[in-house]
């Protein structure tokens, strides 16, 4: 899947709260790609990077997998094409979230 361009449909924008878990705040864009299902039953989640205001739809090139050792799903890192980051600077700025679980980043 790396490499490949895809659309994320953001259902937590930059700057919002989870929705249950009203501690966590998505310094982040973060969302789904519509028709593709992930090991949980659900829409494969995405982080999005280099984007840096809210967005409802992000169309971009998936970087990285987030592979989880202790979860049943994997998140996808989105980010536009002209972007890179390091397995570093991504972790960085999904830490919000992943700091919950053992997870590696795969390149």
């Amino acid at each position: 899947m790396i490499g490949k361009i895809v659309t994320v449909t953001v259902d937590r924008p930059l700057g919002s709260y989870h929705p249950e878990h009203k501690d966590m705040y998505y310094p982040i864009n973060y969302g789904y790609i519509e028709g593709i299902i992930a090991p949980d039953g659900e829409e494969q989640d995405a982080y999005i990077l280099g984007v840096n205001e809210p967005v409802e739809k992000f169309t971009g090139k998936i970087i990285a997998i987030i592979h989880r050792f202790d979860d049943v799903e994997e998140k996808w890192v989105v980010c536009p094409e002209n972007i890179t980051f390091t397995k570093e600077e991504i972790m960085e700025q999904i830490k919000f979230q992943e700091q919950y679980y053992k997870s590696e980043v795969i390149m």
